[in-house]
């Protein structure tokens, strides 16, 4: 039995498609979602991908600069139950790449988690190095992402408020894989704004 005779891909609402990824998701946190689609075996909901706009500006205009920072969206949560064939991943991404609205579409493995991006290496994503280092903005207690607490508060505010509990710590570096959801004719132009240098994909 294929993939496709198996597995059905569907749009899910925001909601369910959040709190599948708060409750099972190695983050337990929500996160930017425009566009969210359900995995489903025998009518039974067992995983999703989730696009959303970069809470990031940096971000946006960092990919292909800043007149296309407002065609990018990331992949923002992909969750699939433990025990599901490894190849259903990337099946579920890849089906689901050409249903967003934006053209460059960006997504990041987590080294500290013992990703590399095998998922987007075999859904053709270029690979574009390493992130930038940063210090994220961390508050015992609120598990929230840094650009959400920064957009809020300034870091004196923060330490007036939550004293002890606030702190700075470095921002782990992640693998960053671009996707331009286009025609190849514009896949060139974007190719050529892009900011970063398209390398091998990393093997370990």
């Amino acid at each position: 039995m294929g993939l496709k005779d198996r597995y059905l891909i569907r749009p899910i609402d925001n909601k369910t498609a959040l709190n599948l990824v708060v409750e099972n998701h190695y983050l337990h946190r929500k996160c930017p979602a425009s566009f969210c689609f359900g995995l489903f075996e025998d009518e039974k909901l067992i995983g999703t991908v989730i696009y959303g706009t970069p809470s990031s500006a940096p971000l946006r205009r960092g990919i292909c600069g800043d007149e296309e920072k407002d065609n990018v969206i990331e992949l923002t949560r992909l969750w699939i139950k433990d025990n599901t064939p490894p190849n259903v991943e990337s099946y579920l991404v890849g089906n689901t790449l050409r249903k967003v609205n934006k053209e460059i579409i960006v997504s990041f493995a987590d080294p500290t988690q013992n990703h590399i991006g095998l998922i987007y290496q075999a859904t053709n994503f270029y690979y574009t190095g390493l992130s930038a280092k940063r210090t994220n903005w961390v508050v015992d207690g609120i598990n929230k992402h840094c650009q959400t607490i920064a957009d809020k508060h300034t870091s004196v505010e923060l330490k007036q408020i939550y004293g002890d509990k606030f702190r700075l710590e470095p921002r782990p570096q992640k693998h960053r894989y671009v996707f331009f959801n286009c025609n190849t004719k514009r896949k060139i132009k974007l190719l050529d704004k892009l900011k970063y240098p398209l390398l091998p994909y990393p093997k370990t």
